[in-house]
Formats: C-alpha cells, structure tokens, sequence
C-alpha cells in the first residue's frame, strides 16, 4: 500500500467519524487544523545554521571535552559466574 492510499484511507476514516459534528464545531475544526499547517510552516523554514554558536562558553571546547568526561559514571556491574 502506498503513502498516498493510506492517507485518503486516514482522510475516509476521519471524515466518517467528523461528517456528524455541528458546524460550529467543524468551524473550530477547521481553524485549528489551519493554524496547525501555520506553525508547520515556520518550523520547517529553521535550518541547523540557525543554531550555529547558540552554546555560549567561556571554556575551550577542550575543557568542555574534559569536564564532560570526569562527569561521567560508569555502573555496570558484571555477572560473577
């Protein structure tokens, strides 16, 4: 089955359980499905440039490296046979 054939089949099984609901409601249906395509369009406008020096430190990134690795715990503990 394609992408395609599984959503009108979604579309299909949505407008069957929708087709009975008051039109006020399909209204405030359909405005919240519009501003939900609004705020999918601005997230898809960020790119990962974006976030480029978003992270502010005054340490080298080889202090953070260190600090990082001192930080760390190990736990695991092994099986006695």
């Amino acid at each position: 089955m394609k992408a395609a054939d599984i959503n009108i089949h979604l579309i299909d099984s949505y407008f069957g359980l929708l087709k009975n609901l008051n039109s006020d409601a399909k209204l405030e249906l359909i405005t919240r499905l519009s501003d939900s395509m609004k705020m999918s369009k601005k997230v898809k406008g960020k790119s990962l440039k974006s976030l480029y020096g978003a992270f502010l430190s005054e340490q080298s990134a080889d202090e953070l490296i260190d600090d990082i690795k001192k930080a760390r715990t190990f736990t695991r503990k092994r099986a006695e046979w």
